[in-house]
């Protein structure tokens, strides 16, 4: 969501006329530069939560930063050989991937393969330091960790090791993990789970998949993702999500705080015959829920103009927008009388793309040359009206760049704008944050700061909670 400097509706009671005129103008901006903002998410041109979460995965591994003398890494950069006869515990051949372990996402996943387990079987997976003794094996120096093939022995941070697994020898397949959900490493033996530590936090900075082998022949082939894993990754993740799901389920939340919340957002957006389905169903209930008006819910706020808030929402979810702009001028004139204002804007935007839609593209055109073209010169309004315009120049403009204009989440884009400013009018109203979000949404935005706080407190590590996601798959709630 943009962050836009929000007024009060309603700051000062004692304003003359022209003072109140301004003061609603102000708000019709403010509110209508935010919705302006959310019409722009939908644009390929504009970075999506995805992307900003990406991180660079390792590849290959690093021929710079490794034990070169006692090892001989293939041109692929993913088969390591000991080529050395090693006379010392520090004669180890360790290599490093070539980037950090990404930390944005829920689980991080690598193996190896043993093609030949060499005169000892010396071989280790795990994890180290960008700065590791590169003569050492993963897990005997601090912030480093190995599962070890010869004992089977886990280490972690110091030369003594623990009972963990199996040992592992040619033609099996090991596998490092990080499970950041848990804050546990985890490893694999020929596609099953050997066991899990829980160790992520006391290891500082950022951790690269390492590999070593310390005995003559030993020979071992990475595997990054470029091929199938011999684990079976996204069905461990996806347990790792059913986990988390559970966890919430087992809260207890009483019926009338829940069934509360849920209405008020059926009020908020104007869902009038989803709202009266929903108390039927909330009384036919054994017990009956009652909504105890005590909860913190001020339903005078959010009735307010239910009926032509629904009636609006329908007419702009089935692309009729004359009949929108009709109803507003005799409902709110002052909604409207703003030509080129966000929400006229938005208005005539989406007649454009409804002409688009249905194939009227000489009625388009002209009706872009005539409403469309005031708002080029104005800040703010010329990439989405550039983006209208190019959708004439596909055969099909629904699988263009600028085909996100003809979704279903543009008009309620539209519709929510309506919606709110209508909400702005309401002289009980006391800030916008009423008019623009529900009592359910703004639990959501706090859940969203819970999670930033608790991911920052582990370093940054695991996936990011998107609030987007949440309110977008909710928006299917239909009248």
């Amino acid at each position: 969501m943009s962050s836009i400097k929000m007024n009060s509706c309603n700051s000062n009671n004692g304003e003359s006329k022209n003072g109140t005129s301004n003061s609603l103008a102000s708000v019709n901006h403010d509110l209508g530069l935010y919705f302006l903002e959310l019409a722009r998410l939908g644009s390929a041109k504009a970075p999506t939560e995805m992307e900003e979460d990406e991180e660079e995965a390792p590849k290959e591994l690093n021929t710079i930063n490794s034990s070169g003398g006692f090892l001989f890494v293939a041109t692929d950069k993913l088969s390591v050989k000991y080529t050395s006869v090693n006379l010392h515990g520090h004669d180890v051949g360790v290599v490093q991937a070539n980037k950090p372990a990404p930390v944005k996402r829920l689980l991080y996943y690598f193996e190896i393969y043993v093609k030949d387990a060499g005169a000892k079987g010396q071989i280790a997976i795990g994890f180290t330091q960008e700065s590791f003794k590169m003569r050492r094996q993963p897990g005997w120096e601090a912030n480093s960790f190995g599962y070890h093939g010869d004992d089977g022995f886990l280490y972690r941070g110091h030369g003594k090791g623990e009972a963990f697994g199996p040992t592992y020898t040619t033609g099996d397949t090991v596998g490092g993990g990080i499970n950041y959900a848990s804050q546990e490493f985890f490893f694999t033996k020929n596609g099953t789970i050997v066991g899990t530590v829980c160790v992520v936090k006391e290891i500082k900075g950022s951790l690269f998949p390492t590999v070593a082998v310390h005995s003559l022949n030993e020979e071992v082939h990475v595997n990054f993702g470029q091929k199938k894993f011999a684990f079976d990754l996204k069905e461990y993740e996806a347990q790792e999500r059913l986990k988390q799901q559970m966890t919430i389920e087992k809260i207890s939340l009483p019926p009338n705080i829940s069934y509360g919340l849920v209405r008020s957002y059926l009020l908020h957006y104007g869902y009038e015959d989803t709202l009266n389905s929903f108390d039927l169903a909330s009384k036919s209930t054994v017990p009956p829920i009652y909504i105890a008006k005590e909860n913190g819910f001020d339903e005078q706020d959010i009735v307010y103009a239910l009926n032509q808030r629904k009636t609006l929402r329908q007419l702009i979810r089935n692309g009729e927008i004359d009949a929108a702009i009709s109803k507003l001028r005799d409902w709110y004139p002052q909604i409207v009388q703003e030509e080129k204002s966000a929400t006229c804007f938005l208005l005539h935007c989406q007649k454009f793309i409804e002409l688009v839609r249905v194939g009227a593209l000489e009625e388009a055109v002209k009706y872009g040359r005539m409403e469309l073209a005031k708002f080029v010169e104005l800040d703010g309004f010329n990439d989405l009206v550039q983006d209208c315009g190019a959708l004439l120049a596909y055969e099909r403009p629904q699988e263009s760049s600028v085909g996100y204009l003809l979704e279903e989440s543009q008009r309620d884009v539209v519709a929510d704008t309506v919606n709110a400013m209508i909400l702005s009018t309401n002289p009980n109203m006391k800030d916008l944050q009423g008019c623009l979000h529900s009592y359910l949404e703004k639990l959501l935005r706090q859940l969203t700061a819970c999670c930033l706080e608790r991911r920052s407190a582990n370093g940054d590590q695991g996936e990011a909670f998107h609030l987007h996601r949440v309110l977008n798959s909710g928006k299917d709630i239909k009248s």
